[in-house]
């Protein structure tokens, strides 16, 4: 027994995330959103400067935000599947 759905939704969230935080980057309230809820962006500054930053190194941040998303979602499925299987074996 396999599920894969907080994967996806997780996935889409970081994607999300990604998209509004591209699109409305001028607006602090969305800038601020992107820099909570993204753990890459948590450690980009110690690396660059994130004022200052080029669309590729924005790039690499946005495919590991949705990286990291998937995982916290791969990790819940994970769990998700073995408390089944736990459960059912009681």
């Amino acid at each position: 027994m396999r599920t894969t759905t907080f994967t996806w939704l997780f996935t889409f969230l970081g994607a999300a995330l990604c998209l509004v935080h591209y699109l409305f980057h001028e607006h602090d309230a969305f800038y601020m959103l992107f820099y909570a809820l993204s753990v890459p962006a948590w450690f980009a500054s110690t690396f660059t400067n994130i004022y200052e930053i080029s669309m590729f190194r924005m790039l690499i941040i946005y495919a590991l935000t949705i990286a990291s998303w998937a995982l916290v979602g791969y990790i819940i499925d994970r769990f998700s599947v073995s408390y089944r299987r736990r459960d059912r074996t009681h």
